[in-house]
């Protein structure tokens, strides 16, 4: 009997775990020359603004040891371009949509959950890492305040499942996380890349122009087991984890520490057909372990 790959998520229903990341994949239609996007659990929309954007100056991405480093500052069409020209075409390829919606204010949250609540999208992630202009700078998603805050305004608006990402730049993520739980959130997902910086010795200059940027890729999986553990610890929704998955091991592992699903990400800039191989490992993996589904896998790690 083979072993089942599906989850699901908040009544959403997956053909196996993996979701391209956002901000990784685009809107899909690069990868979709390579293999059908129905080999996907689901999609994780490049991140959607109210209004377009055009993202920050150039540099805006470097590659570092074991990953890279970006500040795109959310380049995208906006919202509306996407619910006319990208999503029917996301929805013809047979597998989940999730939008992933950013914004300066609570109020941007609010209109995107809105106008994308009437659509065919499967699911929202609300992505918290972004500057929050009202508050001088501050991120949404680093403190339980703000987080809370946010969480409660948008669910009001939405009528799809409610998914909150949560940035690892935090003191204590395990408390941020249960505050968004209390708030309306549905699932978690996590992590967010961590903020970095690198400089060009001969230049004297970050390589980056925002100076700082997102750290993502292999070297942060070790912080993304770890806190999607913490958190699995915390709350009884269910989690995505993410952070630095670049191999079906890696899979395993993260599902182990308390995932119930995954988003893969970085690791598509140099193998975009990574998804492929890490379902194909998995499958062997539970076969050999005699697994009949993969949530069986989720929260089994056995701490000493």
């Amino acid at each position: 009997m083979m072993p089942d790959l599906s989850v699901n998520i908040c009544g959403v229903n997956f053909s196996n775990p993996l979701i391209a990341a956002s901000g990784t994949f685009g809107f899909g239609r690069e990868f979709a020359e390579l293999y059908p996007l129905s080999k996907l659990g689901g999609v994780s929309c490049k991140g959607i603004t109210l209004k377009e954007r055009m993202g920050n100056l150039p540099p805006r991405i470097a590659e570092t040891e074991g990953g890279i480093l970006n500040a795109v500052g959310l380049q995208n069409p906006g919202v509306d371009h996407f619910i006319e020209y990208d999503l029917p075409w996301l929805k013809a390829q047979n597998t989940v949509v999730i939008a992933n919606i950013a914004g300066s204010t609570v109020d941007d949250y609010c209109a995107m959950a809105e106008k994308l609540s009437e659509t065919d999208v499967d699911m929202f992630e609300l992505n918290i890492s972004c500057p929050n202009v009202k508050s001088g700078g501050v991120q949404f998603g680093t403190s339980c305040q703000s987080v809370g805050d946010i969480t409660a305004q948008v669910k009001k608006h939405s009528k799809k499942p409610l998914i909150v990402k949560l940035s690892p730049n935090v003191t204590d993520i395990a408390e941020i996380a249960k505050v968004a739980e209390f708030n309306g959130a549905d699932a978690l997902s996590l992590i967010n890349t961590l903020t970095g910086m690198r400089i060009d010795i001969e230049t004297g200059r970050p390589i980056i122009r925002n100076n700082t940027g997102g750290m993502s890729g292999p070297a942060v999986f070790p912080v993304a087991v770890r806190m999607v553990w913490q958190v699995r610890n915390a709350v009884k929704v269910p989690i995505i984890g993410m952070g630095g998955i670049s191999k079906w091991q890696d899979a395993v592992e993260m599902l182990m520490a308390g995932a119930d699903a995954l988003q893969i990400g970085t690791v598509l800039f140099n193998d975009p057909y990574a998804p492929i191989k890490i379902n194909k490992g998995l499958n062997e993996y539970m076969e050999r372990k005699g697994i009949s589904s993969v949530s069986e896998i989720s929260g089994s790690v056995k701490p000493w």
